[in-house]
């Protein structure tokens, strides 16, 4: 009975914020507290977001609640505050151009893309999706035309094959689960590979995958963890199939694929807040192959339904098998 009374009450406040007119006013209100992000305050509590919307703390803690299982806020539970989330990230990329750390990821890819002949890409989930922040190509590249905002599929590209080894298995499966759902023919690809992703990436770092989005374009990841969206980013590669089949990716491209994800991990570690702010000091960065900073496990967060938080850093190749 104590169920059924939460559910019709959270279905009444949903009514009654619904007004007679075009607006619907559970939607404007939760722009409304996106819109408390802006400025120079990264952080905010529910109490902050109140205080500036106007609006009842619960109604506050309800919407919070609803954009964090959406992706369009991150819980941060060392300061018990929000911040903007990927996916409100990846809708906005385009007001994102030019700040100093994505210059410094750029370069990185670049460096890459100066050395083998595809597409590098920096991109971040939005549901069962990626989006490109940022993307190097090299000069003779073929068959390859992302961009900066370019949307990939998680199931057929090897950025979301990373993506998804690199999360907790019980997230992950509860991701794939949802896809089943909503894009079955997406999951049929994505399913049978992913116990065999998650020990690749476990052993070596990075997965590979080949010939899912396209039979002439070949592939290699690496995902990192970001701390300050609390989620994983990934590095990418696409490389035509026929110049480089799956051997060649492992021998050649793989070791490249994992020093840039060292790089651009220890790059998302040393920022200062928001990754995209403009306070990062141009730098050089060692990178060690072999010493791998990439993947960083992670956990639910008791506070907060739905949102994710790292436990102490971890290679994925550590010997318990844990992420």
């Amino acid at each position: 009975m104590g169920r059924r009374s939460e559910r019709l009450s959270r279905q009444g406040m949903l009514a009654s914020e619904t007004g007679d007119g075009d607006v619907i006013q559970v939607v404007s209100r939760a722009f409304d507290v996106l819109r408390c992000f802006e400025g120079h305050e990264a952080r905010l509590g529910n109490l902050e977001i109140s205080n500036r919307c106007g609006l009842p703390r619960s109604t506050v803690s309800r919407l919070t609640h609803t954009l964090t299982r959406m992706g369009q806020l991150v819980y941060l539970p060392r300061d018990q505050k929000y911040r903007i989330g990927p996916s409100a990230v990846a809708m906005s990329t385009s007001m994102m151009k030019g700040l100093q750390l994505r210059n410094l990821i750029r370069l990185r890819l670049q460096d890459v893309a100066d050395q083998l002949p595809g597409t590098v890409g920096f991109v971040i989930p939005d549901r069962f999706h990626l989006v490109y922040l940022e993307f190097a190509r090299a000069a003779n590249a073929l068959g390859l035309h992302e961009a900066t905002g370019s949307r990939i599929s998680m199931a057929t590209t090897a950025a979301g094959h990373a993506y998804t080894a690199a999360l907790d298995p019980m997230i992950g499966d509860a991701l794939i689960a949802e896809m089943e759902r909503e894009l079955p023919d997406s999951a049929k690809l994505l399913t049978p590979r992913i116990e065999a992703n998650r020990r690749h990436l476990q052993e070596h770092g990075y997965v590979v995958a080949c010939g899912l989005w396209s039979p002439h374009i070949n592939g290699v990841a690496v995902p990192m963890w970001s701390p300050q969206y609390q989620t994983y980013v990934v590095t990418t590669i696409g490389l035509l199939s026929a110049m480089y089949d799956e051997k060649r990716l492992h021998r050649e491209v793989a070791p490249q694929m994992v020093e840039l994800g060292a790089a651009i991990g220890s790059l998302l570690e040393g920022a200062d807040g928001d990754i995209f702010a403009n306070r990062i000091e141009r730098k050089s960065l060692p990178v060690t192959a072999h010493n791998n900073k990439m993947i960083k496990t992670e956990a639910l967060n008791e506070l907060e339904a739905g949102t994710r938080r790292p436990r102490p850093a971890r290679s994925v190749r550590a010997g318990d098998g844990r992420r």
